[in-house]
């Protein structure tokens, strides 16, 4: 096992703190440009693994009414009217409305939008919620195969049992263990390699696959959102599909098969993007954005006054 990648804090000068950071970069070929750390030992991927959920509602008879639909069913999305406006054509389509879904209520991710809601009397619900573009998808696909709704997140439910299927074909390893995600959804442990292999399945391989790195690619904005960095990672790098996850994982490929993910050990989000930007670069991908997002600025009353960065990339 290699020593796991660091990302490191400085302030003025001085190592704040330090991140651990599993990494696996493959090349197209599939011969590793980047391992670090235990790679072949489980992980939570978190929202990572969406990507992989909707080829799985894809697979089990999901029709979705657009691509819109089918990259927002991918989405960790921020709360903003373009993304619940989507979520309620998924639910409509199946002839559902926001009551049937069964993540738990929550502000919207992005703050402007979520004061707002605020301001305007809302309150936190479950279509505000980041899931919620998964969950109506699940809810569709219960529908199109007279599945009942009700218990929908159970792991033994058919629609999760489809979705466990797919995930380990996309992987090529078997789930190790199943535990119960943040919005109440089965969460699937992969190891870091089985997950960067599903991503380089997804960008490369046809039919419900390639439909919805397709549907990715083309609407950015609703996998994340405006100024989140996994959009911005997708619009700046041509032909990638990527997704973030909490607790620090991230994961992303491109149409060659040349894929990366990262895991930060103690689930520090903030050391994940440069971490992935130093995945992405052991492919020799070489784009703005990567510059932009190699470091991320630490503040002292109000100016930047260190950053967080890969240890040794200054």
């Amino acid at each position: 096992m290699t020593a796991p990648l660091l990302v490191e804090l400085v302030r003025s000068g001085v190592v704040e703190s330090t991140h651990a950071v599993l990494a696996v970069a493959l090349r197209a070929d599939g011969s590793q440009a980047l391992t670090a750390g235990a790679v072949d030992q489980p992980i939570f991927p978190r929202s990572s693994n969406k990507p992989l959920q909707a080829v799985g509602l894809l697979d089990a008879g999901w029709s979705p009414p657009d691509d819109a639909c089918l990259a927002l069913a991918t989405a960790s999305h921020s709360g903003l009217p373009v993304h619940l406006e989507v979520v309620r054509r998924t639910l409509a389509a199946a002839g559902l409305d926001e009551a049937a879904l069964g993540c738990p209520a929550m502000l919207p991710l992005d703050l402007v939008a979520a004061h707002q809601l605020l301001r305007d009397g809302g309150e936190p619900t479950p279509l505000t919620m980041n899931c919620s573009g998964k969950h109506a998808a699940m809810l569709a696909t219960c529908v199109a195969n007279a599945w009942p709704t009700a218990g929908y997140l159970a792991p033994d439910h058919p629609v999760q049992q489809a979705m466990t299927t797919t995930i380990e074909r996309l992987a090529g390893e078997r789930v190790p263990h199943v535990a119960v995600d943040g919005c109440g959804a089965p969460q699937h442990a992969l190891t870091l390699n089985g997950l960067v292999r599903s991503f380089a399945a997804l960008a490369t391989q046809g039919g419900t696959s390639g439909r919805t790195a397709d549907a990715m690619r083309a609407h950015p904005h609703l996998v994340g959102g405006p100024g989140r960095e996994v959009t911005r990672l997708i619009e700046g790098i041509p032909g990638l599909v990527a997704k973030d996850g909490a607790e620090g994982v991230f994961a992303a490929a491109l149409p060659d098969g040349s894929a990366a993910a990262v895991k930060v050990v103690d689930g520090a989000t903030r050391a994940a993007v440069p971490a992935m930007v130093h995945a992405l670069r052991a492919l020799g991908i070489e784009q703005p954005v990567l510059d932009e997002l190699a470091t991320t600025p630490v503040l002292g009353g109000g100016v930047p006054v260190g950053e967080v960065r890969v240890a040794g990339s200054r």
